[in-house]
C-alpha cells in the first residue's frame, strides 16, 4: 500500500452563493500520478487553490499524512510540502535560475543572503531534472520548457512531497512536452505524489495511475487508469449524451469572412474557416487551444505570420483594430472588465466610445445625438441602469455585457466576433443576450461565437469548428454538434 499524502474529504467552496466545488473527495498517494480532468469550469482550478492554500474551504477537511491541516495561505501549504506549477509560471524573469529557486527561502550567513549557498543548492538540483545550464543564467533567457523545469527544481530543492501540475504542457513544444512527461515518470519513481491536471487525454493515459473526473463542481468518479478508455472519460466529463439543437430557420447568405491557412508562429497554425451572413459559427476548444488568439488576429490586435483573410471575396490586411472596424468587424472581448469597459465611466461614456466620429461635428460631440443613440440601445438591449449617467461598475454582469454589445452594434458591423459573451452572467441575462444575438443574425449579420459552454454553442451555432492545440481539429454540422463529439475532438480522444 502506498502512503497517502493528501486526503480531501467533502471539500466545498462557494462564491457569492454559487457552489464552485461541491463536497468533492480526492486522495493522492506517494509514488502516484493522479490525473484530474473535467471540462472548462468544472471546478478543477478551485480545487487546486484549496489544496494549495490560496482558498480556504467553506466545508470539508484536508489531511496531510493523516493529520488535519488548515492552510492560511499559499506559503503555509508550500512550507508543508505542497508545490504548484501553474500554467502561468511564477518566476521573476530578471533574476537568475539560482535566485528563483531559493526565492522566498533565501539562505543566510551572518545576517546577509548567502548567494554562494543559493548557487550550490541550484547546482545540486538541476542535474537531477536534466537541466544542464549555468545557475547564473537569467530566467528571461530560457525557453518556456526550461522555465518550467526551474519551477520544478524549486519544488524539489525544498523537499516538496506533493507536486501539482496545472496544464503543464499547454505552452510547450512537442519535444519539451515529451521531456516533461519523462520527468514526471522519474518523479513518481522518487515517491513524490503528483496531481496532474490536463485536458490532453493522451497524456492522462500515458502518465496516470488513477483518474478523477469532475463535472459541475462534483466528483463524478475516480478509477484506476486500466478501468478506463478515452471514450469513457469523455462520457463522464460531459454527462449524458445530449444535444441542445434547436430549430433554426436560417438561410445563410454570401460569405463575409474567409480565412485560409492563418498562422501565428507558436500560437496557432493553418486556421481555415468561413462565416456567412445570417449565420452563427461556433468556435469550440479547451483552454489554451488558441481560440482567443485567432479572434485577436482577425480583429487586428495581433498580426499573423502567414495566411490569407478575405472579406466579401477580396483579400485584406487587418493591421489594426481600426482597420477591422472599417471593414465592419466588431469584437466583444473575453474579459469585459479589463478589455471591454471603462468601469468608472458612465453607461453613456462606454456605449458611445466607438462612434464618437459619427456623433461629432468640428471635433465636438453632439449631446443630442449621443443621448438619442444611448437611449435607443438601452431600449433595444433592455439595459437596466438607474440612468445613462451611472457608472458601469455599478451594473450587474449581464448589463455590463449588454453595454459592450451595444457599443459595438452602434458601429454598424456586419461581422460580430463574440468571445465568451455570456461568461459570468446569470441565467436571465444569458437568455437576453442570446435573444440579441438571434436578432442580429436575422438582420443579416454574421457571428463568430467563441464559448467554453458547450450547451450554448450547441444551441446557437449552425456550424462548429473545434480547435485543439492551435489547429482546427474538426468542422461539425447538424447532429454531430453534440457534447461528446466536440469533447472528443477538443481533447484529442482517439479511442
Amino acid at each position: 500500500m502506498r502512503e497517502t499524502i493528501l486526503e480531501a474529504s467533502g471539500i466545498t467552496k462557494r462564491f457569492a452563493g454559487v457552489t464552485a466545488v461541491n463536497r468533492l473527495d480526492l486522495t493522492i498517494a506517494a509514488g502516484e500520478v493522479h490525473c484530474l480532468v473535467g471540462e472548462n469550469g468544472a471546478g478543477k482550478s478551485t480545487m487546486i487553490k484549496m489544496i494549495s492554500g490560496q482558498y480556504v474551504p467553506d466545508e470539508g477537511e484536508l489531511r496531510l499524512f493523516g493529520k488535519p491541516v488548515h492552510f492560511r495561505g499559499p506559503l503555509a501549504a508550500r512550507d508543508a510540502g505542497i508545490s504548484v506549477i501553474h500554467q502561468e509560471l511564477q518566476l521573476i524573469p530578471q533574476m537568475t535560475i539560482a535566485e528563483n529557486i531559493v526565492l522566498g527561502r533565501w539562505p543566510r550567513r551572518a545576517g546577509a543572503v548567502d548567494f554562494d549557498k543559493a548557487r550550490s543548492i541550484a547546482a545540486s538540483i538541476l542535474p537531477t531534472i536534466g537541466l544542464e545550464i549555468s545557475v547564473d543564467t537569467r530566467v528571461e533567457e530560457l525557453s518556456t520548457g526550461q522555465q518550467q523545469l526551474v519551477e520544478i527544481a524549486r519544488a524539489l530543492a525544498f523537499q516538496s512531497k506533493l507536486l501539482i501540475l496545472d496544464e503543464p504542457t499547454a505552452s510547450l513544444s512537442n519535444a519539451e512536452a515529451d521531456r516533461l512527461m519523462e520527468l514526471v515518470g522519474e518523479l513518481r519513481r522518487r515517491n513524490l505524489g503528483i496531481l496532474y491536471v490536463s485536458h490532453r487525454l493522451e497524456e492522462v493515459f500515458e502518465l496516470g495511475d488513477r483518474v478523477t473526473v469532475v463535472r459541475d463542481g462534483k466528483r463524478i468518479g475516480t478509477e484506476p487508469i486500466g478501468a478506463l478508455d478515452q471514450a469513457k472519460v469523455v462520457a463522464m466529463m460531459v454527462g449524458d449524451q445530449r444535444s441542445l439543437q434547436v430549430a433554426k430557420d436560417r438561410r445563410p447568405g454570401a460569405t463575409i469572412l474567409k480565412v485560409d491557412g492563418l498562422t501565428r508562429n507558436g500560437i496557432f497554425s493553418d486556421i481555415s474557416l468561413e462565416v456567412r451572413r445570417g449565420e452563427i459559427v461556433g468556435l469550440a476548444g479547451l483552454i489554451g487551444a488558441g481560440r482567443t488568439d485567432v479572434a485577436r488576429c482577425l480583429f487586428g490586435v495581433e498580426q499573423p505570420d502567414a495566411g490569407r483573410i478575405e472579406v466579401d471575396g477580396k483579400a485584406v490586411s487587418i493591421a489594426s483594430p481600426r482597420a477591422a472596424i472599417d471593414l465592419g468587424f466588431a469584437l466583444v472581448p473575453e474579459d469585459r472588465k479589463t478589455q471591454g469597459l471603462i468601469l468608472i465611466g458612465s453607461v453613456t461614456d462606454n456605449l458611445a466610445l466607438s462612434v464618437h466620429p459619427k456623433i461629432s461635428h468640428a471635433g465636438w460631440i453632439s449631446a443630442k445625438a449621443e443621448g438619442e443613440l444611448v437611449a435607443g440601445y438601452i431600449r433595444k438591449l433592455q439595459i437596466r441602469a438607474p440612468s445613462p449617467n451611472h457608472a458601469v461598475e455599478t451594473l450587474s454582469g449581464g448589463n455590463q455585457q449588454k453595454v459592450v454589445l451595444a457599443r459595438w452594434l452602434a458601429t454598424g458591423p456586419r461581422l460580430m466576433i463574440l468571445d465568451e459573451p455570456t461568461r459570468g452572467v446569470d441565467v436571465g441575462a444569458k437568455a437576453e443576450i442570446h435573444r440579441v444575438i438571434e436578432e442580429l443574425v436575422r438582420e443579416g449579420l454574421g457571428v463568430l461565437l467563441i464559448s467554453s459552454e458547450l450547451p450554448e454553442l450547441m444551441a446557437m451555432s449552425d456550424r462548429v469548428y473545434v480547435m485543439r492545440a492551435g489547429r482546427i481539429a474538426a468542422e461539425l454540422v447538424g447532429p454531430d454538434i453534440n457534447e461528446e463529439i466536440i469533447m472528443k475532438h477538443a481533447a484529442g480522444a482517439t479511442q
